[in-house]
């Protein structure tokens, strides 16, 4: 079965999919994103997501491309169309096309690509033994609660993982204290048995799955 992708209103496949080169989350990295996992072909938690995106794109003053409802109709065709049981959606919507300038441009209507794959689980031999991680700065902006797609610093942490053979890097920030992983929350478990984690804020992504295991 061929990939399918959406961009910008229409589906099509995954090996033709693209954007306009002056699109503004391609230079600019003016755009936020969402990733949400698929179990048994339905998307899991997608209410919260769809709330954290739009808290995404009200701090960057981005109009949404299409209403909620819509936009919950597309995420589950896109699904349906790949034939993905377990797996991920991943989405992201940026302000749009526009001539390179750093200003807001006015009039322009925002991007959204939406795209699906299946996705491993972790291995049981991951879950009993537990995996190795590293420590590095925390090199990022100051606010990591926007789900922007802007990683660079992210990408560059993962990579010093990849290459210390380890399977995650824990940030540091300023303060001497752990952020969070570049793709991950960060928790804790004290000597105590307390399940320690760093509080929602600007120094964190509060991910979706971080409120689920704190509720």
């Amino acid at each position: 079965m061929p990939r399918i992708a959406f961009v910008n209103g229409a589906y099509v496949p995954h090996s033709d999919a693209s954007i306009h080169i002056e699109d503004r989350g391609c230079q600019l990295a003016d755009g936020v994103y969402e990733v949400i996992a698929l179990k048994g072909g339905r998307p899991v938690d997608l209410g919260p997501h769809l709330d954290r995106l739009d808290r995404s794109l009200a701090e960057l003053r981005i109009p949404w491309p299409m209403g909620r409802g819509p936009l919950s109709v597309v995420l589950r065709e896109v699904t349906r169309r790949n034939g993905i049981g377990d797996g991920t959606l991943y989405l992201q919507i940026s302000r749009g096309v526009a001539k390179r300038e750093h200003a807001f441009p006015p009039a322009v209507h925002s991007s959204l690509v939406v795209v699906a794959r299946r996705h491993k689980l972790p291995t049981e031999d991951m879950f009993e033994r537990g995996v190795a991680v590293i420590s590095i700065p925390d090199l990022r902006w100051k606010r990591c609660d926007i789900k922007s797609v802007a990683l660079l610093p992210n990408v560059l942490g993962k990579q010093q993982a990849k290459e210390a053979g380890v399977f995650e890097a824990w940030m540091i920030g300023g303060d001497g204290w752990v952020t969070e992983g570049t793709s991950s929350n960060a928790w804790i478990v004290s000597p105590s048995g307390d399940i320690v984690t760093r509080p929602a804020g600007p120094e964190i992504l509060n991910g979706i799955t971080r409120s689920s295991v704190l509720r």
